[in-house]
């Protein structure tokens, strides 16, 4: 069984770094980051600027990098594994 981590926005942040996402603008509490692929289609991604981000909102972030990054390589950086 696998439980979501408590992240705070530098710790997302850093983890979508690791795929390639950088911060373009930062607008209140909110960064958009941005990857460029070699075909050059834009993915954009918005994330809260918060020191702890509550639940609901972290499995908001994570399913929104789904449609970017493979379920697989997101889990180790969102989710632990409870034994």
């Amino acid at each position: 069984m696998t439980k979501l981590r408590h992240l705070s926005a530098r710790e997302v942040l850093k983890a979508l770094g690791s795929f390639g996402f950088q911060i373009m603008t930062v607008r209140g509490s909110h960064a958009k980051l941005r990857r460029i692929l070699p075909s050059g289609e834009r993915q954009t991604l918005t994330v809260p600027i918060h020191k702890n981000i509550v639940p609901g909102t972290l499995h908001a972030v994570f399913r929104q990098a789904c449609r970017y990054i493979p379920e697989a390589d997101l889990k180790t950086w969102f989710f632990t594994e409870e034994r």
